[in-house]
């Protein structure tokens, strides 16, 4: 054998044994996270195959244990700081565990959902989390096959009516509810609300907007529910012209807002309730000569670093990312272990954090 042949030959755990001075089922066990070992003998293990530059099977090792130590992750957008937030805690919390983590994006395309749900189970993971771009009350049928598959899986940020599966959310609706009431509070009585539901249909009055709601992401419709809670309790009559209808990006967000500066009444302020959908507001404004809040109070969702670093700072509602993030894994964890616990429904609640964007509006 040539010197460019051993070197690229992975080490064998006959190998490792040698090395540590151990015999070979001493080294499945430390390295497959099985059975008794001692700490000096795990740490001389350990030792000898990172030295060895040994990596496990893991083809090998699912086929003994049925397990791939590998988690599927399917979101819209993984640049989306909301997603890119609870994938760094699901993912630092899921690695204690020894699993490795795959992150799939859609683009909020349920054709891309449903291939992306085919590759991990294809791969057989051994769990899955999923943020669907189904909406409420039409669940995606890719849900029945990891359930017949027997794939404990997690669903996050949004909720289907009839599916029994874990899920964490936040609340957005009192979330919602609590960031219009801080503009109602400061005498704004014509407040925009720029959200994002994938249709482009007219809102032509409330029912209409409940069949909109229905269809769209749950996040999304929740959050409309409650700004519409916060006219209700104000006395403040609900302005269909008032609500914008975007197609998750900027561009469009922008055309939105600019009409809807365009009425005859515009608002005083707005609340847009995703990072796009925000940005595109204040691309609207600045192209008005507008500026907040001196001309419109603004308020937006997800709170992040640049938030801080706008002038004026932005008051933002903040979601818990963090706990979201841990809290999926805990769940799924728990789920691959095992558990039968009956299905459960977390809610965690966002924070609403003011800063100097939102200012009282002057008669």
């Amino acid at each position: 054998m040539t010197e460019h042949n051993r070197a690229s030959t992975s080490p064998t755990i006959s190998e490792v044994a040698a090395a540590a001075g151990v015999g070979r089922a001493t080294v499945a066990r430390t390295l497959g996270g099985y059975g008794s070992v001692s700490d000096a003998t795990r740490d001389r293990v350990t030792r000898a195959a990172q030295q060895l530059g040994y990596r496990p099977n893991t083809i090998a090792r699912s086929m003994t244990t049925g397990e791939t130590k590998t988690l599927g992750v399917v979101v819209a957008d993984v640049g989306n700081p909301f997603f890119a937030g609870v994938l760094r805690a699901f993912t630092d919390m899921v690695r204690q565990h020894g699993y490795d983590v795959l992150v799939l994006s859609t683009d909020e395309d349920l054709g891309k959902e449903a291939a992306a749900i085919g590759v991990l189970v294809d791969k057989q993971v051994d769990g899955i989390v999923l943020a669907s771009a189904a909406g409420r009350d039409a669940p995606p049928e890719h849900l029945e096959l990891v359930r017949s598959r027997g794939i404990p899986t997690v669903l996050i940020d949004r909720l289907f009516d009839g599916i029994e599966m874990d899920t964490v959310v936040i609340n957005n609706r009192e979330a919602s509810r609590e960031a219009v009431s801080e503009l109602i509070s400061r005498g704004h009585r014509r407040i925009g609300f720029v959200w994002g539901p994938a249709t482009m249909e007219p809102a032509t009055g409330l029912a209409a907007m409940d069949a909109i709601i229905a269809r769209s992401l749950s996040s999304d419709g929740e959050r409309l529910r409650g700004y519409l809670d916060a006219l209700e309790q104000a006395g403040i009559e609900f302005d269909t012209s008032l609500v914008t209808h975007v197609v998750k990006n900027e561009q469009q967000a922008t055309r939105a807002v600019l009409g809807m500066l365009s009425l005859m009444d515009p608002p005083t302020a707005m609340f847009a309730t995703e990072s796009d959908a925000l940005v595109g507001t204040i691309r609207a404004l600045r192209q008005r000569g507008l500026s907040y809040p001196e001309d419109v109070s603004l308020i937006g969702f997800d709170d992040s670093s640049w938030a801080t670093v706008m002038s004026p700072p932005l008051s933002m509602v903040a979601q818990p990312l963090h706990q979201l993030g841990t809290l999926t894994a805990q769940c799924l964890l728990e789920r691959i272990a095992g558990s039968t616990s009956p299905v459960a429904m977390h809610v965690l609640e966002a924070t609403f954090v003011p800063r100097e964007s939102v200012a009282a509006l002057s008669l």
